[in-house]
């Protein structure tokens, strides 16, 4: 009874800890750090494997952060763990195929379609009808040409596929008969003979698959293998279905060696000299086991053979056996093409299993072999690329995108430009706002040039700045300022200096000092002015940006507190909101709800707006710019000394242009 309990507690102990695990992940996602949701998220499953709604909000998060493969997997577990829902199996399939596993796409779309699914049906057809055309094409073409290699490993290939196993085997088989040094077809049989159930042709062709192909097909048999050391009965299998692979029958003779059973392993050491007469160490060891049974007639020519060679070590064990004096000789070194082809090869296996630290450093062996390897070059900024060594990834990038090779360089040159701009000293932004105003009869212009210093891990950002405040009509407005509030046009060029914080979820800080230096205004005022801001930048964006490729709705906010000295050293808050939908990759309708307010309760900045507009972009435009018009009805919510209406209306147009160099 007491156990029963305190597993009880335990177990409530246990779901209350996750709960609070997942309650911060959706805080997070909420907030849009996906990273933090995903650990998480993957806490509390650790914790609470069996939760699937949260396996599956795992999933989609991995989505949105581009980890396609892990969000399949989850959803993968998700099925596995209730299979009778259909919306997680389609979810996993279209992600299986995505990933280059359509075999598993199929099988579960071919099961939701036989539950009536209409989207599987289809999605199965998708997949199916073409490949049961590709298996009639090249049944038809080798009926007529039988010993055709391309044909058998296609059809094959096809048949894979659409799992029909024995047909891929059958032809797999005919394929590897015909050009039997094609080793990469013996993984190929044995992930079919896996699928038909026959482990042992299986490990037979792994095995022979895992011992002299190239490294990369050896490599991945090795992954598919039982780890354990492979039978004398395994050699030997393997060996029937290779019987040409002379490092697998070499390693059998050795182990035959190993089990004191010297005649059979001369019979395989006798067999690989007489297929290979250019293997010096299977010679040499066939000699010695002669010459340990006293067939000295039979050992010396094969040893005399070695002592001709060029395998300068081996020779010296021969001479050793025969008591004969060791040659004076100089140890050659490994040639430098020959370091770099291996180290590439390493590289390459590290890479793909994720060891990126290996990976780095055989890439930069592979490099000082050989400095003019571009693709070395690209590799490495890729590595380090991941590895969040962004300096450093941009130093290898640009050397790769001068690479006279074109997709080397092109892949170069994008990766260099979208880190570059990140990790510059020198960062400039330039934004435009021309803007037309039927309640003020007038165009008004704003724009800034900033610059901004990267100072290794400093908090803040130093930059030098440039803003224009203009009006088209500047000189007859400033005498009513009533009419036009100088805050909507201040006619001047201010210059200055400041420093602002790095954005984190949407937020940032910024300060600046500098000088106002007008072009308009009343002759009884100075030209030259000092100028104080500061503020704070709050926005947010949900939903389908435009210029996306999806549609759908979007609700964006920009808020601004802002501090200007020569308004008498006022605060301005600001708030901007839209909602509305993306009907085309250029084109937004929305409706607008605005609100303004300032510390000294001024009448001229205490309105709130509401309306509608449009957002667009066309062809004949430039990159980065868009064009907005609104409709808007305003209310003033404060009116001591308001020479006007409390309320107005009033028609926006303006270009919006920014550019980040």
């Amino acid at each position: 009874m007491f156990s029963r309990l305190f597993l009880f507690v335990a177990l409530v102990s246990v779901h209350v800890s996750a709960q609070a695990v997942l309650d911060r992940a959706y805080a997070a996602l909420k907030e849009k750090d996906y990273d933090q949701a995903i650990r998480l998220f993957q806490q509390g499953l650790a914790a609470e494997p069996g939760r699937i709604p949260v396996r599956k909000d795992l999933a989609y998060t991995l989505l949105k952060v581009g980890e396609t493969e892990a969000a399949r997997d989850q959803f993968a577990e998700a099925m596995r763990r209730d299979p009778a829902d259909q919306h997680v199996a389609l979810e996993f399939a279209f992600l299986a195929y995505e990933t280059k596993q359509p075999i598993q796409a199929r099988r579960v779309f071919d099961r939701l379609r036989r539950l009536g699914n209409a989207t599987a049906e289809q999605a199965f057809r998708n997949i199916d009808t073409p490949l049961a055309e590709g298996i009639g094409r090249w049944e038809k073409a080798l009926a007529e040409i039988p010993d055709n290699f391309s044909g058998h490993e296609e059809l094959a290939k096809l048949a894979e596929l659409r799992d029909e196993s024995a047909l891929a085997a059958k032809h797999y088989e005919r394929a590897w008969q015909l050009k039997p040094g094609y080793r990469v077809l013996l993984l190929d049989l044995g992930r079919v003979y896996t699928n038909l159930g026959r482990a042992a042709d299986a490990h037979a062709a792994l095995l022979a698959a895992s011992r002299g192909a190239e490294p990369r097909v050896a490599e991945q048999a090795r992954e598919l293998l039982n780890p354990r050391y492979p039978y004398v009965y395994e050699f030997e299998a393997a060996l029937a279905l290779d019987p040409g692979n002379t490092d697998l029958r070499r390693e059998l003779a050795y182990l035959l060696l190993e089990m004191q059973k010297k005649p059979e392993a001369e019979k395989q050491f006798a067999a690989i000299v007489k297929t290979a007469p250019e293997d010096l160490l299977s010679t040499a060891q066939l000699g010695f086991l002669k010459l340990t049974r006293q067939d000295t007639a039979g050992a010396l020519p094969l040893l005399e053979k070695v002592l001709k060679g060029d395998d300068d070590e081996l020779s010296d064990r021969v001479r050793t056996a025969l008591k004969m004096p060791k040659a004076l000789r100089r140890r050659p070194e490994t040639s430098r093409a020959e370091v770099k082809v291996e180290a590439k090869v390493l590289a390459a296996a590290s890479y793909e299993k994720g060891f990126m630290k290996d990976a780095l450093k055989y890439l930069t062996i592979a490099n000082e072999s050989d400095p003019l390897d571009f693709e070395v070059m690209l590799k490495l900024g890729w590595a380090h690329n991941i590895l969040k060594n962004d300096n450093e990834a941009v130093r290898w990038f640009d050397l790769a995108r001068r690479a006279p090779n074109a997709k080397i360089a092109e892949e170069a040159g994008k990766a260099y430009r979208n880190l570059a701009s990140g990790h510059a000293l020198l960062r400039t932004t330039f934004w435009a706002l021309p803007m037309l105003s039927t309640r003020w009869q007038d165009v008004f212009a704003y724009s800034q040039v900033k610059t901004e210093i990267s100072l290794a891990k400093l908090p803040i950002k130093p930059y030098f700045t440039a803003r224009l405040l203009a009006d088209a009509r500047g000189v007859e407005r400033s005498r009513t300022a009533a009419a036009n509030p100088q805050y909507l046009s201040e006619s001047a060029v201010i210059l200055g200096v400041g420093f602002s914080t790095p954005v984190k979820h949407g937020v940032s800080a910024w300060a600046e000092a500098g000088t106002a230096l007008r072009f308009r205004g009343p002759s009884d005022q100075p030209r030259a002015m000092p100028d104080y801001r500061g503020g704070l930048v709050v926005t947010k964006l949900i939903g389908t940006p435009m210029g996306g490729e999806n549609r759908g709705w979007f609700a964006e906010t920009a808020n601004d507190v802002v501090f200007v000295s020569r308004f008498d050293n006022d605060v301005i808050f600001v708030n901007q909101n839209k909602i509305g939908w993306t009907l085309a990759q250029n084109l937004q309708a929305f409706t607008s709800v605005n609100a303004n307010a300032d510390a000294k309760r001024q009448y001229w900045a205490s309105f709130v707006e509401f309306g509608a507009g449009i957002r667009t972009r066309w062809a004949a435009l430039p990159p980065n710019v868009h064009f907005t018009v609104q409709a808007l009805r305003g209310v003033y919510t404060r009116n001591a000394g308001n020479p006007r209406r409390p309320n107005y209306f009033d028609l926006r147009a303006g270009f919006w242009y920014a550019i980040t160099r």
